[in-house]
């Protein structure tokens, strides 16, 4: 194996015998055989739209593909081999559909040589054995490799995003596009030039993919509130859901209701609460422990059933005893896990054995009282915008500072905890994702009734920061969010924070600090092409940084 797509990869090269992890080598081979196939695909749906005859019946599939191979989300490897079989069918569906139509259109057979993604054939059998020449270390070239596994990692983050808005109904046709034709890119020779461009295009894509979930999610849901989250815990038996999905999360909670079981958050999950149409249900008690690398003291502490809607499953330790109560669904799987089946057309996702594990179970054992605050989407705090600009000018407010995206184990990360108990009392942070459990709880006051710490929601919710962001370039007359009293620390983890990194790009935002290291899959030369262009920057301590971006630096 060979597998470098997230924060944690070893030596910050690549993780080569198992995962860091936890994926096994023959998991990580697998996740290989199936962009092999899904680029496979890619081909065939290219060649089809360029002889006008676009194809939309995998696009879906697609995005579920891309979305299972995501760090921390499935671990079943025969869920894998389920997707590549279904991935090999529908190629030999489009394999069809592209030779008949080459030939209705040029009256004779198509005779052109394509990529061994789009001829192979192969039984389980051969899985194993194709599977270790596929994946990363394909492509000899290291600069070659960056740009191509850039650019899959940031397609892994937008398919996570579209995928979401997708089983809320919402589709973009710009963006499934896109899907097949950087996939297909990767099978080509292109230059340097065209490969970066690709790159900033998936930067765009990712921005109209938040666009779209956001659409998706507030549409359906309501615009989050600004929310007072309970993080104690009822008399009740309990399920807690984790993840991101927020249809799962409806349906669980219109299930539960008059059960009296009641619902608990936890790690992405946490935005829920600021949703209208959730806060309605009395069973709905509210968040349960903090990021998704504490799970396995937290989801055995909870007493009760766990429902992973999403990624951010991390494998369970000998002396842990919940796997009888693990639940998973969506492109979640964990072997010796319970899986929920996808909901029928038109219908829903059947939680009736979850609800019957949940009533046999004690209440969850608390873990610590109070509130946190949150709901800060760019709905709430636009209608917050008057105060906020005032805040600015009267120099009550000196800056903000962006800290959204991941959080992890890795024992620098308390650098973001640091910067947010030592920034000045005149800035205020910005947040999205997991890393706001590095410092959403503390206690760091307000400055004129405004929060210092206003956390926008999910990962995806970074649109909502960018929203904010060129709002108030717009007010304040500015030619460039750059010239705001903004700064980015942004921390990373996986691949849906690559795709947010690329589309902060794409809007032209320039002086990122990243962290805690820089992407293990950034060769020295297109390192050196981000850092000039874009002025993108590691992270070092606490006071330099602190000190830089009061400075504008």
């Amino acid at each position: 194996m060979f597998c470098f797509q997230c924060q944690e990869t070893a030596k910050n090269t690549g993780c080569t015998l198992r995962g860091m992890c936890g994926k096994p080598e023959e998991t990580a081979n697998l996740q290989d055989l199936l962009l092999f196939v899904l680029r496979g695909m890619a081909v065939y749906g290219e060649k089809l739209k360029e002889l006008g005859q676009a194809d939309r019946s995998n696009d879906d599939f697609v995005l579920k593909g891309l979305f299972a191979t995501i760090t921390n989300a499935n671990w079943a490897d025969s869920r894998f081999v389920a997707l590549v079989e279904e991935g090999m069918a529908r190629r030999e569906q489009l394999r069809a559909a592209f030779l008949a139509a080459f030939k209705a259109k040029n009256g004779k057979e198509f005779d052109g040589t394509l990529p061994d993604e789009a001829t192979w054939k192969g039984s389980a059998a051969d899985f194993a054995a194709k599977a270790k020449g596929v994946g990363v270390l394909r492509t000899e070239n290291e600069d070659v490799r960056s740009l191509r596994e850039m650019l899959i990692i940031g397609l892994k983050g937008i398919a996570a995003y579209a995928e979401h808005a997708a089983v809320l109904g919402f589709h973009k046709a710009e963006i499934d596009d896109f899907m097949f034709e950087a996939m297909a890119s990767t099978t080509k020779e292109l230059s340097v030039d065209e490969m970066v461009a690709l790159v900033m295009k998936a930067g765009s894509m990712a921005v109209a993919a938040m666009a779209l979930l956001d659409e998706a999610n507030t549409t359906t849901y309501g615009h989050p509130e600004i929310t007072q989250v309970n993080i104690g815990v009822g008399k009740n038996p309990g399920i807690l859901i984790s993840g991101h999905d927020l249809k799962d999360m409806d349906e669980l909670l219109k299930q539960t209701e008059g059960s009296g079981v009641d619902v608990y958050t936890h790690g992405e999950m946490l935005p829920a609460n600021y949703y209208p149409v959730f806060k309605k249900y009395a069973h709905f008690v509210g968040n349960y422990g903090g990021s998704w690398w504490h799970q396995n003291s937290e989801f055995q502490s909870f007493n009760g059933p766990v429902l992973l809607t999403t990624n951010c499953l991390v494998p369970l330790r000998k002396e842990h005893t919940y796997l009888d109560r693990l639940y998973t669904t969506g492109v979640v799987g964990y072997d010796g896990a319970t899986h929920i089946a996808d909901r029928p057309a038109g219908g829903s996702k059947d939680f009736s054995a979850l609800i019957a594990r949940a009533k046999s179970c004690p209440p969850p054992t608390e873990l610590e009282s109070g509130t946190i605050v949150g709901g800060f989407g760019h709905n709430q705090v636009l209608a917050l915008a008057d105060k906020v600009v005032e805040a600015v000018k009267s120099g009550a407010i000196k800056r903000f500072i962006v800290m959204a995206g991941c959080d992890g184990r890795h024992k620098t990360r308390n650098y973001y905890t640091e910067v947010a108990e030592n920034l000045p009392k005149d800035t205020v942070i910005l947040t999205a994702g997991c890393a706001k459990f590095r410092y959403n709880k503390l206690n760091l006051g307000d400055i004129g009734g405004i929060p210092r710490v206003l956390d926008a929601g999910q990962c995806n919710d970074s649109y909502s920061l960018a929203v904010i962001a060129l709002k108030l370039k717009e007010v304040f007359g500015l030619e460039s969010v750059n010239d705001l009293p903004l700064s980015f620390d942004i921390a990373w983890y996986e691949q849906k924070a690559v795709a947010v990194l690329l589309a902060l790009l794409s809007l032209g935002v320039k002086g990122i600090r990243l962290g805690p290291t820089l992407p293990g899959f950034l060769s020295p030369g297109v390192a050196k092409v981000l850092v000039e262009k874009f002025n993108i920057k590691p992270i070092t301590t606490a006071p330099e940084d602190i000190a830089a971006m009061m400075a504008g630096q």
